[in-house]
């Protein structure tokens, strides 16, 4: 493999920022040397990209993404291939995906499926999680097996129930798992049960329309489920990360947790910073394209969210990405709103849009890398292998341009979806080109990956909790 030396850049990383030159060797990231010290001029590479004016950062970590992935009889319209392609116009090199587990059968099965949709499909590199859909004592003992080879990570919900639902016991079962053999307990939290009872009586009452998915699942089911989950977790002496935390009421819970020195960490999504209902109430069904659970919730949860985020109460921003077309599968919930797929794109515009919060000034740069690359890294036992620039670590490295403008849209997005949920929002800020593994899949815009670069990269167990 050839080396490459990156000169002329701003290197921003959750530690530091430097004018530094990065070599990158054997796709790895062999030395990042200041740019006035006597080392650089030394530097050589059989190629050299010149990164004057941009910031050189690491590829981003997107720790929940869901492609190819079955819900309310569709499946979700990015596979593999497309996500990942899209992922990496967006500048993120890695992502962890959810693997099914089929209520009866093993876990192992359900992964072994998810590796057979991604294996020789990925532009870049993935990982696993494992959704726990049946808990008994036989997926029980699997957990341990699959944290030894590298799927640290399990996922409960306290939503949807007859489809992935856990019960109180079981979740306590789980969560005891995981506090003995190193795992981290992942939970949906959302009062499912409850939920149900106000959809059916919304439903009885004739309100069908896509707005009604977010008034019946209630930020105060949200609150109850996430208090619930950590108390659960506190039994159980287990580590907890609460997934696609949208309420003002959630983030008080995660607050007095933390307050407390628990090992409780959360995480949010771009939707919940910039989108609202609002968006949901849309016209002619256009709220449609933005049913996701937990739901988008009133604009005044906004601030709540992006003071978490700077409090460290809120650790990680993921994408949630889960897309499905308006036409031909949002559509199925017309007349009924709880029959639309719950689940949104994004996995393209995080970078963008967590920079726009910079521009903004909800943000700094460092903490921008923090939230999108170094912490979800360290989370799901990926660091410094990836989310960072070191010595040694993967060459997943974006040139970022700062000052370019750009306009979010579906006509010009690489998702395989027929709507954008930022559709007419410009933002300040633009890839330009990304390495992963030191191979180039993104020149100066153009496309040169290929499916099938991306490899499957175990993990080791989450990095906060020694």
């Amino acid at each position: 493999m050839t080396s490459t030396l990156i000169t002329g850049g701003l290197v921003v990383t959750a530690a530091d920022e430097v004018a530094a030159d990065v070599l990158i060797e054997g796709g790895r990231v062999a030395a990042v040397v200041d740019r006035h010290s006597t080392v650089a001029a030394s530097l050589t590479a059989d190629r050299t990209q010149d990164a004057t004016g941009l910031y050189v950062i690491p590829g981003g970590v997107d720790g929940h993404t869901h492609m190819d992935f079955p819900f309310g009889g569709t499946f979700s319209s990015d596979d593999f291939e497309t996500g990942t392609r899209a992922a990496a116009w967006g500048g993120t090199t890695t992502i962890v995906d959810f693997a099914v587990q089929t209520r009866g059968r093993a876990l192992r099965e359900g992964l072994d499926r998810w590796h057979a949709k991604a294996d020789g499909r990925c532009a870049v590199d993935y990982a696993f999680h494992m959704i726990l859909s049946d808990v008994n004592d036989g997926t029980l003992r699997e957990m341990d097996a699959l944290v030894a080879e590298g799927v640290t990570s399990f996922k409960l919900f306290m939503a949807y129930p007859g489809v992935f639902y856990s019960d109180d016991g079981q979740i306590l079962r789980a969560m005891q798992r995981t506090a003995g053999n190193g795992g981290l307990a992942m939970v949906h939290a959302e009062n499912g049960i409850a939920i149900d009872v106000l959809v059916e009586q919304a439903l009885a009452a004739g309100r069908t329309d896509p707005r009604h998915h977010g008034e019946v699942r209630k930020a105060l089911l949200e609150a109850e489920a996430t208090h619930r989950a950590i108390q659960l977790a506190r039994v159980a002496g287990s580590p907890l990360y609460v997934v696609h935390v949208s309420a003002r009421e959630a983030v008080e819970q995660l607050a007095a947790a933390r307050a407390l020195d628990l090992p409780v960490f959360g995480e949010t999504c771009p939707q919940y910073l910039y989108l609202s209902t609002d968006n949901l109430a849309e016209p002619d069904f256009g709220g449609a394209k933005y049913v996701c659970s937990t739901p988008l919730r009133p604009r005044e949860h906004q601030a709540a969210l992006w003071r978490a985020l700077r409090t460290d109460d809120l650790q990680v921003v993921s994408t949630d990405h889960c897309p499905f077309c308006f036409t031909g599968q949002k559509d199925l919930g017309r007349g009924d709103f709880s029959r639309i797929p719950n689940g949104m794109p994004g996995v393209e515009h995080r970078m963008d849009l967590l920079h726009q919060a910079v521009v903004d000034g909800h943000l700094t740069r460092r903490r921008w890398i923090d939230l999108a690359c170094a912490t979800p890294a360290r989370m799901f036992g990926l660091y410094p292998q990836k989310g960072t620039l070191a010595p040694g670590s993967d060459a997943d490295v974006v040139l970022y341009d700062p000052h370019a403008e750009q306009t979010l849209s579906a006509e010009t997005h690489h998702m395989n979806v027929d709507y954008s949920a930022y559709e007419g929002r410009t933002v300040t800020g633009q890839v330009v080109t990304v390495l992963s593994r030191g191979e180039t899949v993104l020149d100066r815009r153009t496309w040169v990956g290929r499916a099938g670069h991306g490899r499957y990269v175990p993990r080791g167990v989450c990095q906060f909790l020694d």
